[in-house]
Parts: C-alpha cells; sequence; structure tokens
C-alpha cells in the first residue's frame, strides 16, 4: 500500500504531496502518520491510499506509524482543507491544521484516565476476617468498597488513606482498573429547560428555512425577537433527520450563554470549540464530535471546522460581525467555509442578525439567500426609546466628564429603581495614551509603530496588538518634563469616575484585560445576571447576544469614534454597534432607555440607528457603495509584504509591485485604486510592512494575484493576499 502525505511543516518549499510505502492495511484517508523527512521525524496527514507508487520506488520511504485509532479527519475535512488552500492563499498543511487541536498535533495533550478502585473479594464476612482486627483503616476501605462497590482510586486513598488501600490491592482485595475520565467545559451550565412553544412568526420562519431551495437563508430580526428559539427548533429537526448541526456566535464570551441554552436542551449531543477552552478540554470535546457521541458543536469561528459528518445545519449568529473573518493566518471567511460544507453535505445555512452585512442583505434582495423576517420583540416590547445628547453643548456647560447630565440622571433612577444598566465604550484600558504636554512626545511600542494604551491597576503602559508591557513613566523620557496628560479614555477610566459618582453601586468591568481567565466571561456575566452588581461597564463583547432581564438602561460614550476610521465600513461598524447595544435594554418587564453621547448628533448614520431603520441605513449605504465603487461593487485587495529586515521587505515589495502594475497596464479602466505604500501601521512585532492595495472589479483577479505574489515567498518575507480585508492597519 502507498499513500500520499500532507507533511505538517509550514515553509512553502514543502506545500506538496509526498509519497510514502505502508506495510499493513489499516491506513485510511485523514489518517494522521509519523513520517521520515529528511534527517527528521514528522506528522501528517494522508490524502490518499493507493496501490502503486508514482516515483520510483526505491526512493519511497516508509510510515514510521500511525497515529490514531481512527481517522482524525473525515473525506469531507480533506476537501474542505484543499478548498481553503486554493481559496484563501495558504499551503495544505496550513490548511489541515485548521481542523485539529493544536495540543493534539504538537503531542502535548491526550486522553485522560482516572483510576477506579474495584472490591474484588468473594464475600465481605471471609475478607474482613482476613484482615488483622487492629488494621481499622483496611477493614473500614474495604466495607465501604463493598457496598460502594466501585470507587475512584484517588478519593479512596484520600479518605482512608493510600498505604491501607495498597495493602487491600497487595491482598487481592481490591482490584484497580483505569477509565476513560473527559474533561467537561462549563460543567455547571447542565440542567433542564421547559419546552417552549414557538409564536406563529417564528414557526413561519422555520418553514420557510427548511422548505426553500435556497442553501442559505438570512434571519433579519431584531435584538429580542426570539432569533435563539428558531436556531433551537431548527437543530432540533436537523437531529431528528439523523444530521448533525454547528451553530457558531461570534465572541467566545457569548459560548456560555449558548451553550447552556443547548445543553439544557440536548444534553451531552452539544460539545464547545472554542480557543478559550483548556488543551484538555478542546481535545475532549474535539474527540466527542470526531467519534459521534456529540452532533452540535457550538463555538465561535473555528467551530465551524467541527469534525462532524452528515451536517445538515450550520447557524451563524450575528452574521455582521467582524470576527468570522480570520484576519491572522491562515486567513478564511468563515461564511464561504460554511458553504462548501453545506455543498458538500447538501446542508442549510442559516444566518441570523438584527443588523446584516450590506453584502449579505444585498444578496438576500437580490434572491440568491432566502430572507425571513421578525419584526417585533417576541414579548411584545417596544424597542427602547434612544435619546440623543449633543456633547458638545455638555462642553460648553462646563461638564468635562465622559458623563453627560441626561446619563448621570438616567443612571441615579435606575439605581433608585434597582434595575440594572451596561455603559458602552469601545476602548479598554485608563486611558488611550499618554502625552507630554510640553514637547508632545507619546509613549509608542518598541516592536510596533502604534501608541500605547494606560492601564492603571497594573500602572503599566501597554501595546493592544503584541501585548508587550511597559513600566508607566513619570517624567518624559524626551524632555525630562513631568507635565503629561492622559489622551482619550478607556473602560477602566469609566469604571472608576462612575465608581466616585455613585459609590454604592455595585461595577463590573468586562473587556479583554478582565477576561484573559477560561471562565473570566462566565463569571462576569454570570454575576450581573444573577444581579450581584448594578452596572456593567463593556467594550464590544457586551454589545451583543446577552439577554439581562433587568438591564432598563444602555448608555453609549463616543458613539461616533468608530466613524473616524479610515474605511469604507466605518458608517455600517457604527450602526450595527450602536444598534446591537442598544438592544440589551428593556428585553422583559420594564421599558428600556438609551443615552447616546455624540459629538456629530446630525450625522446621518446616527439618525438611523436611534430609529432602527436597518432598511434606510442600507438604501443609503448601498447607494453611496455603488457611487463610489467600493464593495460589493468590486474587490478590494491588499497584498501585504512583512519582514524583520527593512531593506529585504522594500526589494519583495518592488518586485511584487512591478509585476501587478503590469497587469495594471493592461485594463487601468477596470481599477478604481492601484498604488504602493507603507503600511498604516509600518511596523509590528518588529516586522516592516508594506502594501499594494487595489480596487479593481476584474472577476477572480485575485488568483492572479496570489500567482504573482507566491513567488516571492520566502521564510524571512512573508507576502500574503487579503480580499476585502476587515481592517487596513
Amino acid at each position: 500500500m502507498y499513500v500520499d502525505v500532507i507533511v505538517d511543516i509550514l515553509s512553502g518549499e514543502t506545500d506538496r504531496i509526498f509519497e510514502y510505502r505502508y506495510g499493513g492495511d489499516d491506513l485510511r484517508e485523514g489518517d494522521r502518520v509519523a513520517v521520515p523527512f529528511g534527517k527528521t521525524k514528522k506528522d501528517g496527514i494522508v490524502m490518499r491510499v493507493k496501490e502503486r507508487p508514482n516515483y520510483d520506488e526505491a526512493r519511497v520511504k516508509d510510515v514510521l506509524g500511525k497515529l490514531d485509532a481512527v481517522p482524525a479527519l473525515t473525506k469531507e475535512c480533506l476537501r474542505l482543507a484543499e478548498e481553503i488552500s486554493k481559496n484563501f492563499f495558504v499551503s495544505k498543511a496550513a490548511a489541515l491544521r485548521l481542523f485539529l487541536p493544536a495540543e493534539m498535533r504538537r503531542g502535548t495533550v491526550r486522553e485522560q484516565t482516572v483510576k477506579i478502585a474495584e472490591y474484588a473479594a468473594e464475600g465481605e464476612e471471609e475478607a474482613l476476617a482476613s484482615l488483622k482486627k487492629n488494621a481499622a483503616s483496611q477493614r473500614a476501605a474495604l466495607s465501604f468498597l463493598a457496598s460502594a462497590k466501585r470507587f475512584p482510586l484517588s478519593a479512596l486513598n484520600a479518605k482512608y488513606g493510600g498505604p491501607a488501600v495498597g495493602a487491600l490491592v497487595k491482598k487481592g482485595l481490591i482490584r484497580v482498573t483505569e477509565e476513560k475520565s473527559e474533561r467537561r467545559p462549563y460543567a455547571d451550565l447542565d440542567g433542564k429547560e421547559k419546552s417552549i412553544t414557538l409564536t406563529p412568526d417564528q414557526e413561519k420562519v422555520v418553514r420557510v428555512v427548511e422548505e426553500t431551495d435556497r442553501t442559505v437563508s438570512l434571519i433579519h430580526g431584531v435584538t429580542g425577537s426570539g432569533k435563539t428559539e428558531v436556531y433551537l427548533r431548527l437543530i432540533r429537526d436537523v437531529l431528528d433527520r439523523g444530521k448533525t448541526a454547528i451553530l457558531l456566535v461570534p465572541e467566545i464570551s457569548l459560548t456560555p450563554q449558548m451553550a447552556g441554552n443547548l445543553r439544557r436542551r440536548f444534553g451531552d449531543e452539544c460539545a464547545i470549540l472554542h480557543s478559550g477552552l483548556t488543551a484538555g478540554e478542546r481535545f475532549d470535546e474535539w474527540w466527542r464530535l470526531r467519534s459521534g457521541e456529540a452532533k452540535i458543536a457550538v463555538g465561535a469561528r473555528s467551530a465551524v471546522f467541527a469534525p462532524l459528518e452528515n451536517v445538515g445545519l450550520i447557524v451563524i449568529d450575528e452574521e455582521h460581525d467582524g470576527s468570522y473573518q480570520s484576519e491572522s493566518a491562515p486567513r478564511y471567511n468563515t461564511l464561504e467555509v460554511a458553504k462548501f460544507r453545506a455543498s458538500y453535505n447538501k446542508a442549510k445555512v442559516v444566518l441570523g442578525s438584527a443588523t446584516p452585512a450590506v453584502e449579505t442583505y444585498l444578496r438576500a434582495r437580490r434572491g440568491e439567500y432566502a430572507l425571513v423576517e421578525l419584526k417585533e420583540r417576541i414579548n411584545g416590547k417596544k424597542l427602547p426609546e434612544v435619546e440623543i445628547v449633543d456633547m458638545r453643548r455638555e462642553v460648553r456647560r462646563g461638564n468635562n466628564t465622559a458623563f453627560s447630565s441626561a446619563l448621570k440622571a438616567e443612571l441615579s433612577e435606575v439605581l433608585a429603581k434597582g434595575n440594572q444598566a451596561i455603559v458602552f465604550l469601545n476602548q479598554r484600558g485608563y486611558s488611550k495614551n499618554v502625552i507630554c504636554t510640553s514637547c508632545g512626545y507619546v509613549p509608542t511600542c518598541e516592536a510596533c509603530d502604534v501608541a500605547l494604551t494606560y492601564h492603571m491597576d497594573e500602572g503599566a503602559l501597554k501595546c493592544h496588538y503584541c501585548n508587550a508591557k511597559y513600566k508607566m513613566i513619570e517624567t518624559c523620557p524626551a524632555c525630562g518634563s513631568k507635565f503629561l496628560r492622559y489622551g482619550g479614555i478607556g473602560t477602566q477610566r469609566v469604571a472608576g469616575e462612575l465608581k466616585k459618582l455613585f459609590p454604592s453601586a455595585r461595577i463590573l468591568r468586562m473587556d479583554r484585560d478582565t477576561t484573559q481567565t477560561k471562565e473570566g466571561h462566565l463569571k462576569i456575566l454570570a454575576e450581573f445576571a444573577a444581579k450581584k452588581a448594578d452596572i456593567l461597564v463593556g467594550t464590544q463583547m457586551i454589545a451583543k447576544g446577552h439577554d439581562f432581564p433587568s438591564v432598563t438602561l444602555v448608555g453609549i460614550l463616543d458613539a461616533d469614534m468608530s466613524l473616524h476610521f479610515s474605511d469604507y465600513r466605518s458608517g455600517e461598524r457604527t450602526f450595527q454597534l450602536i444598534t446591537q447595544v442598544a438592544g440589551r435594554s428593556g428585553r422583559a418587564g420594564e421599558a428600556g432607555k438609551v443615552v447616546l453621547q455624540t459629538y456629530q448628533p446630525e450625522n446621518n448614520v446616527l439618525r438611523f440607528a436611534v430609529n432602527y431603520d436597518y432598511t434606510g441605513f442600507y438604501e443609503n449605504e448601498i447607494a453611496l457603495r455603488k457611487a463610489t465603487g467600493f464593495p460589493p461593487f468590486s474587490e478590494i485587495i491588499r497584498v501585504l509584504v512583512s519582514c524583520e529586515d527593512d531593506g529585504r521587505a522594500k526589494d519583495a515589495l518592488r518586485a511584487v509591485y512591478e509585476e501587478l502594475n503590469a497587469e495594471y497596464v493592461k485594463n487601468p479602466s477596470q481599477f478604481k485604486f492601484f498604488g504602493c505604500m507603507k503600511a498604516p501601521i509600518k511596523r509590528l512585532n518588529n516586522k516592516f510592512r508594506y502594501q499594494v492595495l487595489m480596487r479593481t472589479s476584474l472577476k477572480n483577479f485575485k488568483f492572479r494575484v496570489q500567482e504573482i505574489c507566491a513567488k516571492y515567498k520566502s521564510r524571512a518575507v512573508l507576502v500574503g493576499v487579503e480580499v476585502n480585508p476587515n481592517n487596513l492597519t
């Protein structure tokens, strides 16, 4: 038997099939194997099994061994990896890595077992009679186990002492066996849930999704309209037909809430996959899915690669969220991956959002996707009233704090009534940066060309790109001045100032700094849900998906901050963020209120957002995109060149640019823009960065760009291609 193997090495020189011989007949496509590679041993994935070699048999080496009892990857995973490699311009090894837990590939995690003590004596009276009368611990342990029959050995040792238990094992009165012990994430989420009857509108949505001949359906439902219950019904129907399902959420912080819904409805048929789990938990959950023990995968975008077979449904909740586009290698688009899996399995893809991406809504309006709408909240409650506060007037009145008088008054009322509030600001840390008022010096990261953010609780300056930490400066290193000013404001500072304004209020903060531990998200959300806090301050991780019945007020600080990003999607993202965070208010008994603070109250995007007018926003935005030739009426392609050596980066950029420019001059009318420049952040993680940026209406031009760029990649120089990137920094 001969096998084609992709060796687990990311180097471009090894991005091809290698042929090996295998003496047995038990290898299958998708098996992980150990193979000789040069003078070393490497792991690889079997892509094909065949009878005859393509090369001279004398040159073909033997497989050293099979690594797992069953193939780690399904045939679908292998085909999907090839598609990802081709369409997202990554090596086959990098594409295959997406399907396997990293620790499993490195061999640093394996199945966990626990030792069990079992009663092995013929009869209890005879066994006890064989023990010395003064062996009290042995006699007690044996009597206990005679009743229990089996018990964890470690717990038995702790209860009666290791020497006593060991003596019973030696005498053959206790037998020790090993069994698999699963590491369950969020084990306390288990429980039972009452069956819920769908509303007529929800039933209609389920019926349309299941009966449409379209592969993709878009559920456009306002916040609180019951989209989650629709997902759960669709999953139930899929499972009843003997198929499996994947449910994706945009943030790890949303996984416990969604997993709790699934566990209460489907029990152990649900498995969780995301990067926040421990290595052991991820390994065990992955194998539960691969073995078929679990039939539903829930998690952030990486769960789209869950090793399930016979997939019947893939749900992408909050489909508009930018996190579904991977911004680090290998870069992939989650929706495109989901579409491939749906095509392979003849499955359905369901997208859900109160604020769909403009491109998604356009496709739905054109009939490429089925479009269904939920226009009312599930409980019939109105969407919260939004009050716009002009912060320019607040400043003129002498209010230089982060909080308008309107927001302070509303917060006071909420606290007096015993309700809860959310205060949203999309900037973590205490202050955005530190500035010397004498010379204008701003501390920047040594590895990245970005300003450092001040974190008061750590007394440190931190880089939000590479996570480097620096000691807070007391004097300016440039001019020696002690006059330092904090520019901007972050969640940490907001929480501190709220505490001064409302000393008796219990305040929680939720951002990347406070959720670094495995269950950081879950603990904060559980505390707030249990009303152990009055105000939750946070970044965009609190803006979507969460359901807190007691929240009657949302305060949005610096609502127009994201409007000023140099990105054609800035208006869309601002509209989405405001609508989503506003939707956290008034989801139960009392009416909700939103106080939106801005320095641009007349901005059209804000006006559409406060009226929850998605259709008006869409019509305005799509007209602008069409007039200016931005996606979806063109493609933005970025070639990013990076290297630790500035000269080598420039040389590679020059070579790439010259070839691309030759293509550009053939069809200049098909390009709205074509240029070569420094990246907005010139240096990141000690790598110098340059880019070629183009906006073109040429179909499939990205494949020609990739063909050119592939020639200039090396271990030292990275040359990446991005299509419609989420951000251009």
